[in-house]
């Protein structure tokens, strides 16, 4: 009796005070595996986002940079050239299919235009404002060629800067008869200097050259001795020497 007393006692004192109970419930155990403050994790998360930026930058930089595919080739001309850049930069036309000089790489820098660098030297081929060919260290604005198909299966490489200022007819790299780099405002489309027939040696996969302005180029710019040069012109004018003695 005394224990079922005792019973009776107890659950009206729930009833009556029911929250002396829940308190003890509702309260949370501490985590014994975590002591740390809020401040603290905030600074765990924070650490945590910039390891995981600093990761993605650099994978971001090991990533490879796009390549442009290109050819490998020598360039003939319809005269029976081949044109060539030797290692000092000078250009003109031979006959020697043997020789080392006449490889080109041919890198396509947008739709339908292309630079020209000679394998050997690494020198880019350009045309200034007065159509005379010249051989840059850098790529400028000014070695860039528009390449066209002409109807008898032929290249033409002119100039996408300069043309002729009235007819606009465009300006081409050109190898005249004896072998000689001509201007390319005296070069025509439909004559033959301005026909090239590029032979394949090999598919190439390149950078995409970097841009500079033409006023930044160093060394100077070497122009070719074309047909229609100052150089040449002058020495055809000077006569020979003799000795009067």
């Amino acid at each position: 009796m005394a224990a079922l007393a005792s019973s009776l006692i107890r659950q009206r004192r729930e009833v009556k005070d029911p929250q002396a109970n829940r308190q003890v419930s509702n309260k949370r155990k501490p985590c014994p595996k975590s002591n740390k403050s809020l401040c603290q994790k905030q600074i765990l998360v924070l650490i945590s986002k910039v390891r995981l930026c600093s990761n993605r930058g650099r994978r971001l930089e090991k990533r490879p940079e796009p390549q442009l595919k290109g050819i490998v080739t020598r360039l003939y001309c319809r005269h029976g050239f081949y044109l060539q850049m030797q290692p000092d930069g000078t250009m003109d036309g031979t006959r020697d299919e043997s020789s080392s000089f006449l490889q080109f790489n041919l890198i396509p820098v947008g739709l339908r235009i292309v630079a020209i660098q000679g394998t050997k030297s690494g020198l880019y081929i350009g045309m200034n404002s007065d159509g005379y060919l010249y051989t840059s260290e850098h790529f400028t604005p000014e070695c860039k060629f528009k390449e066209c198909v002409f109807e008898n299966y032929y290249v033409t490489y002119s100039s996408i800067l300069y043309r002729q200022s009235q007819s606009g007819r465009a300006w081409y790299i050109g190898i005249n008869r004896d072998g000689q780099v001509m201007k390319g405002n005296r070069v025509k489309k439909t004559k033959g200097a301005a026909h090239f027939l590029p032979k394949l040696i090999e598919v190439a996969m390149y950078r995409e050259p970097s841009l500079h302005d033409i006023a930044e180029q160093s060394p100077p710019r070497k122009t070719a001795k074309t047909s229609d040069s100052p150089a040449l012109q002058n020495s055809k004018k000077d006569p020979p020497k003799t000795n009067t003695s």
